[in-house]
């Protein structure tokens, strides 16, 4: 029997959601909170303020559990001062770990899988007021896409999932056993969500797939990637469309060309190598060869002349040598990545590369990952003050965290850029007493700005006034 609190007793609930690693994650934890505002419950901030906190977790790495443990660990006592408050754990890690999460951690109430956060609002009804740990995780769920489109963190954009879950199975990865196997959503219910965005004033969307490359299976031939960039294309109200993440085996000259051609699709491609070894790929599973990802990379700068390449790598898996790690440094070097995300390997229980030795030192993927972190740093450097003295297209995400006289934003290639508002104020918003605009009124515009200095991560500039 499911317990129902009625709604005075529903409205007092304060819920804190903390998302750890990728968008997909993000996009959960904001498909939950709407549910649960639906409900009756209030998102907050701080734990002190929380009756109910909510872990959305990763389990890619054993350092993204470590630290998630760690949380927890930290929350034991307040549980002991606050008995009634829910603790739960949710997402990759919960599917992951399951059972050993409670083991572990008594004081957690509940542990929800990837395939049952929207069966959440009901989880918590029955922990509510109780002692109970409830443990609510089936590989054969049916995912509810189901979204509140005005509930989202930022009015300007949104997260959007295409497909879920993964058929790869490469041979360090644990996503295809905690996401599940590939599965695609209708094409019309991606384009009515979009519109939907759209109307409530949504200026961006990411589509997300764990491969969105291979999106379409199981729809019949009526779904390829292609062919729904173009169809998103055409909605009205839609600035900028993004996408992550792109399988190199999948990717094809038609989804460069929609690149290419559709003035909404933003130049920017994150296409994971995570090695440039052809010998380490084999052992990876990753199903191409070196030469295929440059002919990619290659493909995708002819057809798309301004487009940046952001990457993921992976230093010191099974068996690599430091011959094998010269060919990542090689590749680096000849992609020029915008970014990358460098993790060092990190054996994942259940996966086929937990059968191999983990025979590199712990001391050489420390130096292997530096030394990636360096190049890239180098390489960014130098691509990023190619920009300077251009005008860019920005869309206007807020105020700077550092300082909230400048404004923050992303250009079309995802180069993150603060800059100053002209004093003289903008046309659109005209000084008001002899100040200029208040600055939150630019958010969610688009606005040029002259790049005036770059470092490795940041583009900084001024508006330009015209």
């Amino acid at each position: 029997m499911i317990h129902n609190p009625n709604r005075e007793e529903r409205d007092s609930r304060n819920v804190l959601i903390k998302t750890f690693g990728c968008q997909m994650n993000k996009l959960d934890s904001e498909l939950v909170f709407g549910s649960l505002i639906k409900e009756g419950y209030t998102l907050v901030t701080d734990e002190e303020s929380a009756d109910i906190i909510l872990f959305n977790t990763c389990s890619v790495r054993q350092k993204a559990e470590d630290k998630v443990y760690s949380h927890l660990g930290k929350l034991r006592k307040y549980k002991e001062e606050r008995p009634g408050m829910v603790i739960g754990v949710m997402g990759c890690m919960a599917q992951n770990e399951g059972e050993k999460i409670l083991k572990r951690m008594p004081h957690v109430n509940l542990i929800c899988g990837t395939r049952m956060f929207s069966r959440l609002p009901e989880l918590l009804d029955e922990v509510n007021g109780s002692k109970r740990h409830i443990l609510a995780i089936d590989d054969d769920a049916t995912v509810d896409f189901d979204r509140s489109v005005a509930q989202r963190p930022n009015r300007f954009h949104a997260f959007v999932s295409i497909m879920r879950g993964c058929d790869n199975y490469c041979s360090y990865c644990i996503v295809p056993y905690v996401r599940g196997r590939e599965f695609s959503r209708p094409r019309e219910d991606i384009v009515n969500e979009v519109k939907g965005l759209a109307d409530d004033g949504c200026k961006e969307v990411t589509l997300l797939g764990q491969n969105v490359n291979s999106y379409g299976k199981g729809l019949g031939g009526n779904g390829h990637f292609s062919k729904l960039l173009r169809q998103l294309d055409r909605i009205v109200g839609i600035e900028r469309i993004r996408f992550v993440t792109s399988h190199p085996k999948d990717m094809s000259q038609d989804i460069l060309e929609a690149v290419g051609e559709l003035p909404t699709v933003c130049e920017n491609l994150h296409m994971p190598a995570q090695s440039g070894s052809d010998r380490v790929l084999e052992r990876m599973r990753r199903r191409y060869t070196s030469t295929h990802y440059r002919g990619l990379i290659e493909m995708a700068k002819t057809l798309v002349p301004d487009i940046t390449i952001a990457g993921d790598f992976i230093v010191g898996f099974s068996g690599e040598t430091d011959e094998d790690f010269l060919d990542t440094e090689n590749l680096m070097r000849d992609v020029r990545y915008q970014n990358c995300f460098i993790f060092k390997y990190s054996p994942r229980t259940g996966t086929d590369a937990e059968k191999f030795v983990d025979d590199v030192e712990e001391e050489t993927k420390k130096r292997r990952n530096h030394r990636l972190l360096e190049l890239q740093e180098e390489i960014s450097t130098e691509e990023n003050s190619k920009r300077i003295g251009k005008s860019l297209e920005v869309l206007v995400e807020g105020t700077s965290k550092t300082d909230n006289q400048k404004l923050t934003g992303r250009t079309r290639q995802n180069h993150i850029v603060v800059f100053d508002f002209p004093e003289s104020g903008y046309p659109v918003f005209p000084r008001t007493n002899g100040q200029a605009g208040d600055p939150s009124l630019y958010i969610g515009k688009l606005v040029n700005v002259t790049i005036e200095d770059a470092t490795d991560v940041t583009l900084y500039g001024s508006m330009d006034s015209g």
